[in-house]
């Protein structure tokens, strides 16, 4: 019983490890991740909560040579006439209510400050922002839909999917970046990949083992502590 007890304790300390270790890498090394790797993360996302198992996503993956003829496009829109190009959906509310607002503030100051970045350097800004369409030059891409035709409640489901990605790619070490960059070139992406017209892209994501440097220098994103985001009755 003790041994199983202590297995159960390892267990949780790894997933929480994983979870706690977690962060948006938005730089990585030149080395390739094998197709093997990439199926099984896959394989074990798909596991992800689903109501009524309706399992409303797909995702595209590309790597080597398909990747960077969608990188070359990507950037070709990007740097020629990036404001003609709208997401389907709105990310966030254009004006923000607190705390919100002050959050997304915070995250500007503490992630464009590591980069020594100045607020008012938006020409820093911008070059940064850029390495987005680049997958930040990661060997693996993924684009994530989901069918237009459902409604909000199966975007809860893709955020799962989503999610168990990342956690399943942390448990390899490997690091993760999910991108809203993507949606707004949905255009360009149709092009290049057999989307069918049900699928609205609704993120992307980079993947691949990050620069051990970055992540040690790297500074932490505050989070909420749990009582300001949970409320607890009966206990």
């Amino acid at each position: 019983m003790d041994g199983d007890a202590g297995h159960v304790s390892g267990t949780v300390s790894t997933v929480d490890r994983v979870m706690r270790g977690r962060f948006a890498n938005r730089f990585y090394l030149d080395r390739p991740v094998g197709l093997e790797t990439v199926r099984e993360i896959i394989e074990v996302a798909r596991h992800a909560g689903t109501g009524a198992n309706v399992q409303p996503w797909h995702v595209h993956l590309v790597a080597g040579d398909a990747k960077i003829t969608l990188v070359e496009a990507l950037g070709i829109a990007h740097e020629t006439d990036a404001g003609a190009h709208v997401a389907e959906y709105k990310y966030l509310a254009a004006d923000l209510p607190e705390p919100y607002a002050s959050r997304r503030r915070e995250f500007g100051a503490v992630f464009y400050g590591g980069l020594g970045i100045a607020l008012h350097d938006h020409a820093a800004r911008a070059e940064q922002t850029a390495r987005n369409y680049r997958f930040f030059d990661a060997p693996i891409g993924l684009i994530f839909t989901t069918d237009r035709r459902l409604e909000k409640g199966s975007w809860l489901d893709l955020g799962m999917f989503i999610q168990n990605i990342m956690l399943a790619a942390g448990a390899r070490g490997l690091d993760t970046c999910a991108q809203e960059f993507f949606s707004r070139y949905h255009a360009v992406i149709r092009s290049h990949l057999p989307l069918a017209p049900e699928e609205m892209v609704v993120c992307g994501m980079s993947m691949g083992f990050g620069d051990p440097e970055w992540s040690l220098r790297r500074p932490r994103m505050p989070k909420a502590p749990v009582d300001d985001i949970a409320s607890f009755y009966g206990f």
